[in-house]
């Protein structure tokens, strides 16, 4: 009942209206209280029905904010995985509905408190199983897990915008730089042992033809590598591309989204990039006469003083990194329309032809159709804004007007002028601050309508989704802030949408 009556929520997935409870998800009760007896139940159904098809999953849990929660599934091949992870979602709604519940899979459905993305745990094996990110005992094996480390760093510094492309969407750029989620920026945590590590290599490997002596020290401290991993869990929780022991974990993807795109650009990248590693240890090897482990040495060498501009190990969800980041010269791409741009540039068009992943025209493909599915966000959402200003808000606030006007009315029949207008100044007070509120509602949407009409004219889909990012949205967020005010004044009883309070306390 409470999800039909909020049309936003019906019609786009998420509120875009509601004034923030006085109690939301400030106590973390909820993040560390026990799962209610009627989601443990939908749950377990789920997971039931997950295993008949074939999809393991596990970790069932309260998330931060109210009436938030989390599962896991374990992790499989990743063709297979992001197949099942489709089913998992189709699966969860179905479920939710047979036990009253509504699964709202939007990246932020309710504003100020934590939204909802998915974290892609990522590495690479061999055919026979062998993690190729997991350090081993030995120096030849910790060699082979630093090569493949520093050529995934390199990748992802190398193709950073276009990895920033593959999770844009519309509902992702309300979550991207929130307090739950990493900043649009893209960047990769590895710990500071793991720092202290490459920064040994870029220190003591020299261009010119290393010792013995000098080899053997960089392989007596690569032996170090397990002890370090062991002792240096996932410590940075504000990551986007962090890595956690024999992984990496992108947590950038939006949870509503299919995971492929961003699997296809980090396979991609890394692919091409090891090919070119195997070129550039070949050259020296043929050009400079320098054996195998000594060109390796020397090639990721320059590959961390290439790429280390990317990797930071501090809170990225402050404004400092922000900054420090604009000084490295990453890019920090704050919306969709702008973050596409990367599927057209040449250098992705040389990366998906010469890998043989995408043509120029599939790659166009999708930029059109990322850029006109993001249009289609924004306009239903103007137009779901427009209805319930127009047709809930406006009249539900004139009602408690009048019925305030009438209050003032009977005051000014019974008491004095100078009584009256002590006794009637809250309502008078009341009255105009609801009036202004009303105006401005009133004059934003009849602007949000017009600009709308005019954007709707241009018919390059990159063009318009720029201009409904840049005209269209910001009238939002206006139009919210005065109904969402209106909501703190008019007579609980009247108003006409399901609050917050109820939307995420009635379990």
């Amino acid at each position: 009942a409470l999800f039909f009556a909020r049309p936003d929520l019906v019609l786009t997935g998420r509120t875009l209206f509601g004034h923030p409870a006085a109690k939301d998800q400030q106590l973390e009760d909820h993040y560390f209280g026990s799962i209610p007896e009627r989601v443990t139940a939908y749950m377990k159904e789920f997971e039931i029905e997950a295993w008949k098809l074939g999809i393991p999953v596990k970790t069932r849990h309260n998330e931060v904010a109210p009436n938030q929660f989390e599962l896991a599934p374990v992790y499989e091949e990743v063709n297979i995985a992001i197949d099942h992870n489709q089913l998992i979602m189709d699966l969860m709604a179905r479920i939710a509905r047979k036990h009253h519940f509504r699964t709202l899979l939007h990246e932020k459905p309710f504003a100020g408190i934590n939204g909802s993305g998915k974290h892609n745990n990522w590495s690479l094996a061999t055919n026979t199983g062998k993690n190729l990110l997991s350090p081993g005992k030995t120096p030849k094996n910790n060699m082979m897990f630093l090569a493949f480390l520093i050529n995934i760093v390199k990748a992802v510094h190398d193709h950073a915008d276009l990895l920033r492309a593959a999770i844009a969407t519309a509902g992702n750029d309300h979550r991207l730089g929130a307090n739950e989620a990493p900043p649009a920026i893209i960047s990769i945590f590895i710990g500071e042992h793991l720092t202290r590590v490459l920064n040994d290599i870029e220190n003591k490997v020299r261009e010119e033809k290393m010792t013995p002596d000098e080899k053997t020290v960089l392989k007596l401290n690569i032996c170090k590598i397990p002890q370090i991993i062991m002792d240096n869990t996932d410590r940075n929780r504000t990551s986007p591309f962090a890595f956690t022991g024999d992984k990496f974990e992108f947590r950038a993807v939006g949870s509503s989204a299919n995971c492929s795109p961003s699997m296809i650009v980090l396979n991609t990248i890394v692919a091409n990039q090891l090919v070119e590693f195997k070129k550039d240890v070949e050259t020296l090897m043929h050009g400079n006469d320098d054996k195998k482990d000594e060109a390796i040495f020397k090639v990721i060498r320059n590959y961390i003083i290439s790429s280390k501009k990317i990797l930071f190990e501090g809170n990225g969800y402050g404004e400092e990194w922000v900054k420090e980041a604009k000084k490295r010269g990453l890019s920090n791409l704050k919306d969709t329309p702008t973050a596409l741009n990367a599927y057209l540039s040449a250098k992705t068009k040389e990366l998906f032809a010469k890998t043989g992943v995408f043509s120029a025209r599939e790659l166009e493909a999708r930029y059109y159709v990322k850029h006109e599915m993001y249009t289609k966000i924004l306009q239903i959402e103007a137009r779901v804004i427009g209805d319930l200003a127009l047709n809930h808000i406006i009249p539900t606030a004139i009602k408690y007007q009048n019925l305030l006007l009438e209050n003032v009315h009977g005051l000014k029949n019974v008491f004095s002028e100078s009584e009256f207008k002590k006794k009637a100044k809250y309502q008078i007070e009341l009255i105009s601050e609801i009036s202004e509120h009303i105006s401005e509602i009133q004059v934003n949407v009849s602007k949000l309508v017009e600009d709308r009409k005019k954007v709707n004219k241009v018919q390059e889909f990159d063009k318009k989704s720029k201009q409904y990012c840049q005209k269209i949205k910001p009238y939002f967020d206006i139009i919210r802030y005065h109904a969402d005010k209106l909501e703190t004044l008019i007579d609980d009883e009247l108003w006409p949408l399901p609050k917050y309070r109820e939307l995420l306390f009635i379990k």
